[in-house]
């Protein structure tokens, strides 16, 4: 059994322990450095990160095969890759891309197919001169979105 297999065993088993949690990418570099990057639908925290270090690192042999292992969560700079992900960010701030357009607006449902957001906007006045604030909502297909980031606010 390879390396990797060893390690994708022992990753399920130690996901199963916490069903909150969930596998963003696992890579295995060139030198043998394991990296392993989860999710959790409440977040994750460094214990989670810990059980889950602990669960492979105490199940592998260095003798057999020297390796460096590295457990994080899953970090804001990155997009939104898995359904879960916009699940557990429902109420936030999304910029969202797609072929043609990108949107920044509020995530106000995500079901196993595609998002909704809404966002506010400044429109002519139908009639007379002048604006008027307009909210607008867009529903995305996940095939559809090239790439999604939450958006910080302070």
């Amino acid at each position: 059994m390879s390396l990797k297999d060893k390690v994708q065993d022992l990753l399920k088993g130690a996901l199963q322990e916490n069903p909150s949690l969930f596998l963003i990418d696992f890579k295995i570099h060139s030198d043998n450095t394991i990296e392993i990057i989860i999710d959790g639908d409440e977040g994750v925290k460094v214990e989670d990160c810990i059980a889950v270090s602990r669960a492979i690192e105490h199940n592998l042999d260095r003798e057999e095969e020297d390796f460096s292992l590295q457990v994080m969560s899953s970090g804001v700079s990155e997009g939104l890759l898995h359904v879960r992900q916009y699940k557990k960010n429902v109420g936030r701030k999304l910029k969202v891309k797609t072929e043609n357009d990108s949107i920044e607006g509020t995530l106000v449902s995500a079901t196993d197919d595609e998002v909704v957001l809404t966002w506010k906007t400044r429109e002519p006045k139908p009639v007379g001169k002048g604006k008027v604030t307009v909210t607008k909502e867009a529903n995305i297909a996940y095939q559809n979105i090239v790439e999604a980031k939450v958006m910080i606010t302070f």
